[in-house]
């Protein structure tokens, strides 16, 4: 149940009801093959979620409601389910903002495909208001993956753009790879040759000569959460593009869904940043490059301190503040 909004798009939905089951995009495969797999199970999605088959707050919302979905069909327990889904990635509220919306609905389905459609809407309309921070030609800056993967469709910060492109605004972006799972180098960089939008790969420890050397317009990153102070806890890298960005006086822009923002969680210190295993740093691919035996650390998230961000893009406009 594709949203007509995507009709045309060169992307084709990450993540799908399709009746009696969930289909979504094998991101683990990209940019090699684009694979659809088809979700029979809570388990299963679980799973998924877990080894980041799929990934990113906004699509994470609309797999918790659909995993909902996918128990109320069967006639499972659906308050159980939603404690599996929940414990998958404790980091991205729209995980559970999903699973509580469609547990709360009286009819689950329903609501998870209204949660589909309307995060392609809330997208669009994030990229609508923040084509007004992108200058004509502007040399974007971006970190991990915040486009259509990242959602069901269309993108947050990646989004944002996606619609300044549209605009023929003209923009170029700087991709960071993004250590460890390189979500920029692999998903990132292949949905800008999707949308034939131009863009270089950078590895992440050359942001600060980029805008040292003027080549940094303005730096766009989604969230995972956004507490009630404005802290943002976003992928790991985040926080040093921020202070980077301050130090060298360039525009750092947070665009994410208002319902990305937590108000249950005061503050940044009071977010709960995900621990993934070690050998996600120790190995690329599958190849390991770190001696045997060698410790790893494998913060999945960092948190950017409010006083950081120059503004928050959501589907209700620009602000310089979360209120």
């Amino acid at each position: 149940m594709a949203s007509p909004l995507l009709e045309g798009s060169p992307i084709p939905p990450t993540i799908e009801w399709m009746g009696e089951h969930i289909r979504l995009i094998d991101q683990r495969k990209l940019p090699d093959e684009l694979v659809l797999v088809d979700v029979y199970s809570v388990e299963q999605l679980c799973e998924l979620i877990v080894e980041l088959a799929i990934r990113g707050a906004p699509a994470l919302g609309a797999a918790g409601a659909m995993g909902i979905a996918l128990a109320s069909v069967q006639g499972r327990d659906t308050a159980e389910a939603g404690l599996l889904l929940k414990a998958t990635r404790p980091t991205a509220v729209n995980l559970a903002w999903g699973v509580d919306r469609a547990l709360a609905a009286a009819d689950p389905v329903a609501e998870a495909v209204r949660i589909a459609a309307d995060d392609v809407a809330v997208n669009q309309a994030i990229g609508a208001h923040g084509t007004a921070v992108v200058p004509d030609g502007a040399r974007v800056l971006t970190h991990c993956n915040t486009g259509s993967l990242a959602c069901v469709g269309w993108g947050t910060a990646l989004g944002v753009i996606r619609s300044a492109h549209d605009a023929g605004r003209q923009p170029s972006v700087w991709v960071d790879e993004t250590r460890p799972v390189l979500q920029g180098a692999r998903l990132t960089a292949w949905e800008l040759q999707q949308l034939g939008i131009p863009a270089t790969l950078v590895v992440d420890s050359m942001a600060g000569s980029l805008m040292a050397a003027g080549e940094v317009d303005l730096a766009i990153v989604g969230a995972d959460r956004i507490a009630a102070n404005g802290d943002v806890a976003n992928k790991i890298g985040t926080y040093s593009l921020a202070v980077l960005a301050q130090y060298h006086d360039v525009p750092f822009y947070v665009a994410a869904p208002t319902s990305t923002i937590d108000p249950a969680t005061p503050s940044g210190s009071d977010i709960v940043v995900e621990q993934r295993p070690g050998a996600e740093v120790a190995e690329v691919g599958g190849v390991r490059l770190a001696p045997e035996g060698m410790a790893a650390q494998n913060w999945a998230f960092d948190v950017t301190p409010a006083e950081l961000v120059t503004g928050y893009i959501t589907e209700e406009g620009i602000s310089d503040r979360i209120e």
